[in-house]
Protein backbone atom coordinates (compact mmCIF):
# COMPACT_ATOMS: atom_id res chain seq x y z
CA UNK A 1 0.00 0.00 0.00
CA UNK A 2 2.95 2.47 0.59
CA UNK A 3 3.73 2.06 -2.73
CA UNK A 4 0.72 3.69 -3.97
CA UNK A 5 0.41 6.10 -1.37
CA UNK A 6 1.64 9.52 -2.67
CA UNK A 7 1.10 8.70 -6.28
CA UNK A 8 -2.55 8.34 -5.16
CA UNK A 9 -2.71 11.70 -4.61
CA UNK A 10 -0.54 13.30 -7.10
CA UNK A 11 -2.23 11.13 -9.69
CA UNK A 12 -5.53 12.89 -8.77
CA UNK A 13 -4.15 16.46 -9.01
CA UNK A 14 -2.65 15.19 -12.14
CA UNK A 15 -5.68 14.13 -13.71
CA UNK A 16 -8.25 16.63 -12.31
CA UNK A 17 -6.02 19.27 -12.99
CA UNK A 18 -7.88 22.64 -14.33
CA UNK A 19 -5.06 23.06 -16.58
CA UNK A 20 -4.35 20.50 -18.27
CA UNK A 21 -3.81 20.38 -21.48
CA UNK A 22 -7.23 20.08 -23.32
CA UNK A 23 -6.22 17.25 -25.70
CA UNK A 24 -5.32 15.17 -23.22
CA UNK A 25 -8.64 15.13 -21.21
CA UNK A 26 -10.00 14.25 -24.87
CA UNK A 27 -7.71 11.02 -25.21
CA UNK A 28 -8.54 10.18 -21.21
CA UNK A 29 -12.59 10.17 -22.05
CA UNK A 30 -12.23 8.37 -25.20
CA UNK A 31 -9.91 5.69 -23.74
CA UNK A 32 -12.77 5.83 -20.31
CA UNK A 33 -15.50 5.75 -23.25
CA UNK A 34 -13.91 2.67 -24.83
CA UNK A 35 -13.23 0.81 -21.48
CA UNK A 36 -16.31 1.34 -21.02
CA UNK A 37 -17.80 -0.04 -24.07
CA UNK A 38 -15.56 -3.10 -23.94
CA UNK A 39 -16.44 -4.35 -20.76
CA UNK A 40 -19.94 -3.63 -20.92
CA UNK A 41 -20.44 -5.57 -24.77
CA UNK A 42 -18.23 -8.06 -23.63
CA UNK A 43 -20.34 -9.25 -20.34
CA UNK A 44 -23.86 -8.69 -22.71
CA UNK A 45 -21.75 -10.99 -25.06
CA UNK A 46 -21.14 -13.77 -22.54
CA UNK A 47 -24.10 -13.74 -20.83
CA UNK A 48 -26.43 -14.11 -24.02
CA UNK A 49 -23.81 -17.26 -25.18
CA UNK A 50 -24.42 -18.27 -21.47
CA UNK A 51 -28.40 -18.00 -21.87
CA UNK A 52 -27.83 -20.58 -24.58
CA UNK A 53 -26.37 -22.59 -22.72
CA UNK A 54 -28.53 -22.76 -20.35
CA UNK A 55 -31.24 -23.24 -22.91
CA UNK A 56 -29.65 -25.86 -24.42
CA UNK A 57 -29.40 -27.53 -20.88
CA UNK A 58 -32.78 -26.94 -19.87
CA UNK A 59 -33.69 -28.78 -22.57
CA UNK A 60 -31.12 -31.95 -22.62
CA UNK A 61 -32.70 -32.43 -18.99
CA UNK A 62 -36.12 -32.58 -19.70
CA UNK A 63 -35.53 -36.20 -20.69
CA UNK A 64 -31.55 -36.59 -19.12
CA UNK A 65 -30.18 -35.58 -15.83
CA UNK A 66 -27.64 -33.49 -14.82
CA UNK A 67 -25.66 -36.45 -13.36
CA UNK A 68 -25.83 -39.92 -14.04
CA UNK A 69 -23.89 -42.90 -11.99
CA UNK A 70 -23.36 -45.32 -14.31
CA UNK A 71 -21.47 -49.06 -14.33
CA UNK A 72 -17.55 -48.83 -13.85
CA UNK A 73 -17.68 -51.87 -16.47
CA UNK A 74 -20.18 -52.99 -18.79
CA UNK A 75 -23.64 -51.51 -20.13
CA UNK A 76 -25.48 -52.87 -17.23
CA UNK A 77 -25.65 -52.85 -13.44
CA UNK A 78 -27.99 -54.01 -10.82
CA UNK A 79 -29.67 -51.46 -9.02
CA UNK A 80 -31.38 -52.37 -5.40
CA UNK A 81 -33.92 -50.07 -3.34
CA UNK A 82 -31.40 -49.68 -0.80
CA UNK A 83 -28.90 -48.49 -3.39
CA UNK A 84 -31.12 -45.76 -4.53
CA UNK A 85 -31.94 -44.85 -0.23
CA UNK A 86 -28.84 -44.05 -0.03
CA UNK A 87 -28.13 -41.84 -2.91
CA UNK A 88 -31.26 -39.96 -2.27
CA UNK A 89 -29.91 -38.99 1.10
CA UNK A 90 -26.71 -37.56 -0.47
CA UNK A 91 -27.18 -33.69 0.22
CA UNK A 92 -28.58 -31.61 -3.02
CA UNK A 93 -30.11 -34.98 -4.81
CA UNK A 94 -33.74 -34.93 -5.05
CA UNK A 95 -34.49 -38.16 -6.70
CA UNK A 96 -32.40 -40.64 -7.52
CA UNK A 97 -34.36 -42.88 -10.83
CA UNK A 98 -32.78 -46.45 -12.36
CA UNK A 99 -33.09 -46.36 -16.27
CA UNK A 100 -32.39 -48.61 -19.02
CA UNK A 101 -31.26 -47.08 -22.56
CA UNK A 102 -29.12 -48.68 -25.24
CA UNK A 103 -29.29 -48.88 -28.84
CA UNK A 104 -32.03 -50.81 -30.88
CA UNK A 105 -33.13 -50.98 -34.08
CA UNK A 106 -36.82 -49.62 -35.18
CA UNK A 107 -38.69 -51.25 -38.31
CA UNK A 108 -40.58 -49.24 -40.26
CA UNK A 109 -44.01 -50.14 -42.38
CA UNK A 110 -42.52 -50.21 -45.01
CA UNK A 111 -39.55 -52.58 -44.10
CA UNK A 112 -36.59 -49.48 -43.72
CA UNK A 113 -34.67 -49.90 -40.51
CA UNK A 114 -33.52 -47.26 -38.31
CA UNK A 115 -31.16 -47.18 -35.70
CA UNK A 116 -32.53 -45.18 -32.63
CA UNK A 117 -31.90 -44.72 -28.88
CA UNK A 118 -33.82 -46.35 -26.38
CA UNK A 119 -35.05 -45.15 -22.82
CA UNK A 120 -37.06 -46.52 -20.86
CA UNK A 121 -37.77 -44.00 -17.84
CA UNK A 122 -39.47 -44.63 -14.27
CA UNK A 123 -43.44 -43.39 -13.72
CA UNK A 124 -42.18 -40.26 -11.99
CA UNK A 125 -39.58 -39.22 -14.64
CA UNK A 126 -42.51 -39.93 -16.90
CA UNK A 127 -45.13 -37.22 -14.66
CA UNK A 128 -41.87 -34.83 -14.56
CA UNK A 129 -41.38 -35.10 -18.40
CA UNK A 130 -45.03 -34.56 -18.89
CA UNK A 131 -45.54 -31.42 -16.64
CA UNK A 132 -42.40 -29.77 -18.00
CA UNK A 133 -43.45 -30.22 -21.62
CA UNK A 134 -47.02 -28.95 -20.94
CA UNK A 135 -48.39 -31.99 -22.43
CA UNK A 136 -52.71 -33.11 -21.59
CA UNK A 137 -51.77 -36.79 -22.30
CA UNK A 138 -48.82 -39.34 -21.15
CA UNK A 139 -46.55 -40.18 -23.33
CA UNK A 140 -46.41 -43.55 -23.54
CA UNK A 141 -47.83 -46.72 -21.40
CA UNK A 142 -47.14 -49.74 -19.95
CA UNK A 143 -46.20 -51.72 -23.43
CA UNK A 144 -46.49 -48.42 -25.87
CA UNK A 145 -43.69 -46.21 -27.22
CA UNK A 146 -43.33 -42.55 -27.72
CA UNK A 147 -40.99 -41.40 -31.19
CA UNK A 148 -39.28 -38.40 -31.78
CA UNK A 149 -41.04 -36.47 -34.35
CA UNK A 150 -38.05 -36.20 -37.00
CA UNK A 151 -37.38 -40.01 -36.36
CA UNK A 152 -41.10 -40.88 -36.97
CA UNK A 153 -40.81 -38.57 -40.59
CA UNK A 154 -37.86 -40.63 -41.84
CA UNK A 155 -39.75 -43.93 -40.36
CA UNK A 156 -42.85 -42.74 -41.93
CA UNK A 157 -44.70 -43.80 -38.63
CA UNK A 158 -48.20 -42.55 -37.82
CA UNK A 159 -50.71 -43.18 -35.18
CA UNK A 160 -51.78 -45.26 -33.72
CA UNK A 161 -49.05 -47.95 -35.32
CA UNK A 162 -47.16 -50.93 -34.53
CA UNK A 163 -43.90 -51.34 -35.42
CA UNK A 164 -41.30 -53.66 -34.61
CA UNK A 165 -38.39 -52.64 -32.44
CA UNK A 166 -35.74 -54.83 -30.99
CA UNK A 167 -32.21 -54.83 -30.08
CA UNK A 168 -29.53 -55.38 -32.42
CA UNK A 169 -27.82 -58.61 -30.58
CA UNK A 170 -30.90 -60.12 -32.09
CA UNK A 171 -29.36 -60.10 -35.20
CA UNK A 172 -25.41 -61.78 -34.26
CA UNK A 173 -28.02 -64.75 -32.74
CA UNK A 174 -29.91 -64.68 -36.24
CA UNK A 175 -26.98 -65.49 -37.88
CA UNK A 176 -25.51 -68.23 -35.50
CA UNK A 177 -28.70 -69.43 -35.77
CA UNK A 178 -28.37 -70.40 -39.11
CA UNK A 179 -25.81 -73.12 -38.09
CA UNK A 180 -27.05 -73.50 -34.65
CA UNK A 181 -30.91 -74.13 -35.15
CA UNK A 182 -32.04 -74.74 -31.79
CA UNK A 183 -30.97 -70.75 -31.27
CA UNK A 184 -34.57 -69.93 -33.46
CA UNK A 185 -37.04 -69.89 -30.29
CA UNK A 186 -34.27 -67.08 -28.79
CA UNK A 187 -35.33 -64.66 -32.23
CA UNK A 188 -38.74 -62.94 -30.18
CA UNK A 189 -39.16 -59.60 -31.91
CA UNK A 190 -41.24 -57.13 -29.80
CA UNK A 191 -43.88 -55.31 -31.69
CA UNK A 192 -44.89 -52.49 -30.17
CA UNK A 193 -47.39 -49.43 -30.85
CA UNK A 194 -46.42 -46.33 -31.10
CA UNK A 195 -48.76 -43.99 -28.57
CA UNK A 196 -47.28 -40.58 -29.71
CA UNK A 197 -44.81 -38.50 -31.43
CA UNK A 198 -42.71 -36.42 -29.14
CA UNK A 199 -40.64 -32.67 -30.02
CA UNK A 200 -38.34 -31.62 -27.14
CA UNK A 201 -35.27 -31.03 -28.46
CA UNK A 202 -33.60 -32.09 -31.97
CA UNK A 203 -31.41 -35.20 -30.58
CA UNK A 204 -34.45 -36.28 -28.74
CA UNK A 205 -36.63 -36.10 -31.74
CA UNK A 206 -34.12 -37.25 -34.36
CA UNK A 207 -32.85 -40.90 -32.45
CA UNK A 208 -34.90 -41.43 -29.41
CA UNK A 209 -37.54 -43.71 -28.11
CA UNK A 210 -39.29 -42.97 -24.77
CA UNK A 211 -41.02 -45.79 -23.14
CA UNK A 212 -41.33 -47.67 -19.76
CA UNK A 213 -38.58 -49.21 -17.87
CA UNK A 214 -40.33 -52.63 -18.40
CA UNK A 215 -40.61 -52.27 -22.02
CA UNK A 216 -36.99 -50.92 -22.52
CA UNK A 217 -35.81 -53.87 -20.66
CA UNK A 218 -37.28 -56.52 -23.01
CA UNK A 219 -36.40 -54.56 -26.13
CA UNK A 220 -32.89 -53.94 -24.35
CA UNK A 221 -32.63 -57.69 -23.79
CA UNK A 222 -31.61 -56.45 -20.12
CA UNK A 223 -32.14 -59.09 -17.00
CA UNK A 224 -34.77 -58.22 -14.20
CA UNK A 225 -33.27 -55.42 -11.46
CA UNK A 226 -30.67 -54.73 -14.30
CA UNK A 227 -30.44 -51.25 -15.24
CA UNK A 228 -28.10 -48.51 -17.47
CA UNK A 229 -27.75 -46.74 -15.01
CA UNK A 230 -29.18 -44.19 -12.32
CA UNK A 231 -30.47 -40.73 -13.25
CA UNK A 232 -29.92 -38.16 -10.61
CA UNK A 233 -31.29 -34.61 -9.89
CA UNK A 234 -30.96 -32.03 -7.78
CA UNK A 235 -32.35 -28.61 -7.97
CA UNK A 236 -32.36 -28.24 -11.34
CA UNK A 237 -29.89 -25.11 -11.19
CA UNK A 238 -27.12 -25.70 -13.76
CA UNK A 239 -24.79 -23.24 -11.84
CA UNK A 240 -25.28 -25.99 -8.82
CA UNK A 241 -24.18 -28.93 -11.11
CA UNK A 242 -20.45 -29.20 -9.77
CA UNK A 243 -21.94 -29.10 -6.15
CA UNK A 244 -24.07 -32.31 -6.73
CA UNK A 245 -21.48 -34.21 -8.71
CA UNK A 246 -19.00 -33.50 -6.12
CA UNK A 247 -21.19 -34.84 -3.29
CA UNK A 248 -21.80 -38.39 -5.31
CA UNK A 249 -17.83 -38.78 -5.61
CA UNK A 250 -17.46 -37.90 -1.77
CA UNK A 251 -20.30 -40.46 -1.04
CA UNK A 252 -19.05 -43.00 -3.49
CA UNK A 253 -15.08 -43.23 -2.07
CA UNK A 254 -16.39 -42.75 1.59
CA UNK A 255 -18.30 -46.46 0.46
CA UNK A 256 -15.74 -47.67 -1.50
CA UNK A 257 -17.58 -48.15 -4.35
CA UNK A 258 -15.47 -46.14 -7.41
CA UNK A 259 -14.30 -49.31 -8.72
CA UNK A 260 -18.04 -50.56 -9.20
CA UNK A 261 -19.78 -47.05 -10.54
CA UNK A 262 -18.81 -43.86 -11.84
CA UNK A 263 -20.00 -40.39 -12.35
CA UNK A 264 -20.71 -38.80 -15.67
CA UNK A 265 -22.24 -35.04 -16.03
CA UNK A 266 -24.52 -33.85 -18.53
CA UNK A 267 -21.88 -31.74 -20.21
CA UNK A 268 -19.69 -34.84 -20.66
CA UNK A 269 -22.17 -37.39 -22.06
CA UNK A 270 -23.32 -34.46 -24.63
CA UNK A 271 -19.30 -32.95 -24.77
CA UNK A 272 -19.43 -32.10 -28.51
CA UNK A 273 -21.91 -29.85 -28.22
CA UNK A 274 -21.43 -27.74 -25.14
CA UNK A 275 -17.74 -28.26 -26.27
CA UNK A 276 -18.35 -26.24 -28.98
CA UNK A 277 -20.80 -23.87 -27.09
CA UNK A 278 -18.01 -23.43 -24.64
CA UNK A 279 -15.12 -22.73 -27.64
CA UNK A 280 -17.57 -20.41 -28.85
CA UNK A 281 -17.82 -18.20 -25.53
CA UNK A 282 -13.91 -18.26 -25.19
CA UNK A 283 -13.26 -17.18 -29.12
CA UNK A 284 -15.99 -14.29 -28.29
CA UNK A 285 -14.34 -13.44 -25.48
CA UNK A 286 -10.56 -12.93 -27.46
CA UNK A 287 -12.07 -11.23 -30.18
CA UNK A 288 -14.00 -8.49 -27.69
CA UNK A 289 -11.23 -7.99 -25.57
CA UNK A 290 -9.14 -6.43 -28.60
CA UNK A 291 -12.01 -3.58 -28.03
CA UNK A 292 -10.90 -3.18 -24.64
CA UNK A 293 -6.82 -3.53 -25.76
CA UNK A 294 -7.26 -1.02 -28.02
CA UNK A 295 -9.10 1.49 -25.99
CA UNK A 296 -6.21 1.01 -22.89
CA UNK A 297 -3.52 1.59 -25.67
CA UNK A 298 -5.21 5.19 -26.18
CA UNK A 299 -4.55 5.58 -22.29
CA UNK A 300 -0.79 4.48 -22.93
CA UNK A 301 -0.60 7.94 -25.00
CA UNK A 302 -2.94 9.94 -22.81
CA UNK A 303 -0.48 9.20 -19.67
CA UNK A 304 2.83 9.54 -21.73
CA UNK A 305 1.17 12.87 -23.40
CA UNK A 306 0.48 13.83 -19.19
CA UNK A 307 3.84 12.91 -18.39
CA UNK A 308 5.42 15.22 -21.24
CA UNK A 309 3.03 17.91 -20.41
CA UNK A 310 3.91 17.77 -16.44
CA UNK A 311 8.02 17.51 -16.83
CA UNK A 312 8.91 20.46 -14.81
CA UNK A 313 6.84 19.47 -11.78
CA UNK A 314 8.33 15.84 -12.25
CA UNK A 315 11.46 17.63 -11.82
CA UNK A 316 10.55 19.78 -8.93
CA UNK A 317 8.93 16.45 -7.34
CA UNK A 318 12.30 14.67 -8.06
CA UNK A 319 14.28 17.74 -5.78
CA UNK A 320 11.54 17.35 -3.05
CA UNK A 321 13.08 13.14 -2.77
CA UNK A 322 10.55 11.78 -4.67
CA UNK A 323 12.14 8.54 -5.85
CA UNK A 324 12.34 5.92 -8.73
CA UNK A 325 9.06 3.88 -6.76
CA UNK A 326 7.04 7.07 -6.59
CA UNK A 327 7.26 8.51 -10.14
CA UNK A 328 6.32 4.66 -11.33
CA UNK A 329 3.40 4.63 -8.35
CA UNK A 330 1.98 8.25 -9.78
CA UNK A 331 0.86 6.70 -13.18
CA UNK A 332 0.57 3.09 -12.65
CA UNK A 333 -2.21 4.67 -10.14
CA UNK A 334 -3.13 7.39 -13.05
CA UNK A 335 -4.03 4.27 -14.99
CA UNK A 336 -5.71 2.19 -12.87
CA UNK A 337 -8.00 4.88 -11.62
CA UNK A 338 -8.89 5.12 -15.86
CA UNK A 339 -9.09 1.33 -15.95
CA UNK A 340 -11.10 0.95 -12.67
CA UNK A 341 -13.37 3.28 -13.44
CA UNK A 342 -14.11 2.06 -17.10
CA UNK A 343 -14.64 -1.37 -15.97
CA UNK A 344 -16.58 -0.40 -13.25
CA UNK A 345 -18.85 1.18 -14.97
CA UNK A 346 -19.28 -1.26 -17.73
CA UNK A 347 -19.66 -3.84 -15.47
CA UNK A 348 -22.95 -2.07 -14.12
CA UNK A 349 -24.08 -1.18 -17.29
CA UNK A 350 -23.73 -4.92 -18.69
CA UNK A 351 -26.07 -5.77 -15.32
CA UNK A 352 -28.57 -3.22 -16.05
CA UNK A 353 -29.09 -4.22 -19.45
CA UNK A 354 -28.91 -8.32 -19.07
CA UNK A 355 -31.04 -7.62 -16.33
CA UNK A 356 -34.16 -5.67 -18.58
CA UNK A 357 -33.73 -8.49 -21.05
CA UNK A 358 -34.22 -10.86 -18.24
CA UNK A 359 -37.50 -9.45 -16.79
CA UNK A 360 -39.03 -8.02 -20.22
CA UNK A 361 -36.84 -9.61 -23.14
CA UNK A 362 -36.54 -6.15 -24.68
CA UNK A 363 -34.35 -7.54 -27.79
CA UNK A 364 -36.01 -10.26 -29.82
CA UNK A 365 -35.21 -12.90 -31.86
CA UNK A 366 -35.32 -12.61 -35.44
CA UNK A 367 -37.39 -15.29 -36.54
CA UNK A 368 -40.10 -16.35 -33.63
CA UNK A 369 -41.56 -19.08 -35.37
CA UNK A 370 -38.10 -20.87 -35.87
CA UNK A 371 -37.34 -20.71 -31.98
CA UNK A 372 -38.75 -21.77 -28.84
CA UNK A 373 -38.27 -18.99 -26.93
CA UNK A 374 -39.50 -15.39 -28.61
CA UNK A 375 -36.48 -12.86 -27.01
CA UNK A 376 -32.48 -13.46 -26.37
CA UNK A 377 -31.95 -15.73 -23.58
CA UNK A 378 -29.39 -14.28 -20.88
CA UNK A 379 -28.11 -15.76 -18.02
CA UNK A 380 -25.27 -13.47 -16.09
CA UNK A 381 -22.33 -15.61 -14.48
CA UNK A 382 -20.22 -14.21 -11.65
CA UNK A 383 -17.16 -15.96 -12.83
CA UNK A 384 -17.33 -13.64 -15.68
CA UNK A 385 -17.54 -10.66 -13.99
CA UNK A 386 -14.84 -11.69 -12.54
CA UNK A 387 -12.72 -12.92 -15.14
CA UNK A 388 -13.72 -9.92 -17.25
CA UNK A 389 -12.81 -7.42 -14.63
CA UNK A 390 -9.58 -9.17 -13.93
CA UNK A 391 -8.49 -8.72 -17.45
CA UNK A 392 -9.43 -5.18 -17.87
CA UNK A 393 -7.40 -4.19 -15.22
CA UNK A 394 -4.63 -6.61 -16.16
CA UNK A 395 -4.49 -4.40 -19.24
CA UNK A 396 -4.66 -1.47 -18.05
CA UNK A 397 -1.65 -1.65 -15.72
CA UNK A 398 0.20 -3.08 -18.43
CA UNK A 399 -0.27 -0.03 -20.99
CA UNK A 400 0.66 2.31 -17.82
CA UNK A 401 4.16 0.78 -17.68
CA UNK A 402 5.62 2.79 -20.22
CA UNK A 403 4.15 5.55 -19.35
CA UNK A 404 5.47 5.46 -16.03
CA UNK A 405 8.71 4.83 -16.91
CA UNK A 406 8.87 7.31 -19.36
CA UNK A 407 7.88 10.07 -16.83
CA UNK A 408 11.12 8.49 -14.55
CA UNK A 409 13.15 9.54 -17.69
CA UNK A 410 12.29 12.96 -18.11
CA UNK A 411 12.62 13.16 -14.00
CA UNK A 412 15.96 12.78 -14.03
CA UNK A 413 17.07 14.03 -17.11
CA UNK A 414 19.59 16.35 -15.84
CA UNK A 415 18.50 19.07 -18.95
CA UNK A 416 15.50 19.93 -16.39
CA UNK A 417 17.71 21.94 -14.25
CA UNK A 418 18.65 24.70 -16.20
CA UNK A 419 14.67 24.91 -17.79
CA UNK A 420 13.71 25.01 -13.98
CA UNK A 421 16.22 27.76 -13.05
Amino acid sequence: MSFFTPGLWIAQRFSFARKRFRVINIISAISLAGIIVGVSTLLIVLSVLNGFQQLAWDLFTTVESPVQVLPATGRNMEVSDALLSRLEAIEEVTAAEPFAEGQAILAGPDGSGELVMVKGITPAAHDRLQQQSGRAFPFFRQNTISVGEILAYKAHLQLPQEVKIFSPELISTGLESLSQPWLLPALSFPVVRVESIFSLQRIFNEHYVLTSRQMARTILLQKEDEYSGIDIRGSGNRGEQWRLQENIEAWMRSEGLEESYRVRPLEEKYRDIFGVMQIEKWVSFSILMLVILVAALSLTGSLTMTAIDKQKELFYLRCLGLDRRGFLSIFLVEGIMIGGAGTLTGMMIAWLVCSAQQRFGLVELPSKSAFIIDAYPVSMVWSDFVIVACAAMGVSVLVSLYPAFKAVMIAENRGLESKAE
